[in-house]
C-alpha cells in the first residue's frame, strides 16, 4: 500500500468461517502484538465478528467473516496494489 494509500504500508486481508474463528483470529494478532509491544491504536469490530479492523499503525488488518470478505472484495478495491504472499507454517 506504500504510495498508493496514506493508511498504511500493508493491509493484511484473511477470514474466519465463523464469528468465533474471526474473535480467534483477531484475539491472536492482539495477543501477538502486545507480546511484541507493537502499537495497537484501533481495534474494532470484535462484538459482531464480522470485519475486525486492527490498526497496527503501518499495518492494518482485515479480518472478516467470510461472506462478508466477497461482499467487500478488498482486493478488488486495492487492485492496483502489489500482492504479497505468505507462507503460514
Amino acid at each position: 500500500m506504500e504510495g498508493i494509500s496514506p493508511v498504511a504500508d500493508y493491509f493484511v486481508i484473511c477470514h474466519g468461517n465463523s464469528e468465533k474463528q474471526v474473535q480467534a483470529i483477531a484475539r491472536e494478532i492482539k495477543d501477538v502484538a502486545g507480546e511484541h509491544e507493537l502499537p495497537l491504536h484501533k481495534f474494532e469490530g470484535m462484538d459482531s465478528a464480522r470485519w475486525v479492523l486492527a490498526d497496527l499503525e503501518n499495518v492494518v488488518v482485515h479480518i472478516f467473516h467470510r461472506d462478508d470478505r466477497d461482499y467487500y472484495n478488498l482486493e478488488k478495491l486495492w487492485a492496483d496494489a502489489p500482492h504479497v504472499e505468505v507462507e503460514v507454517g
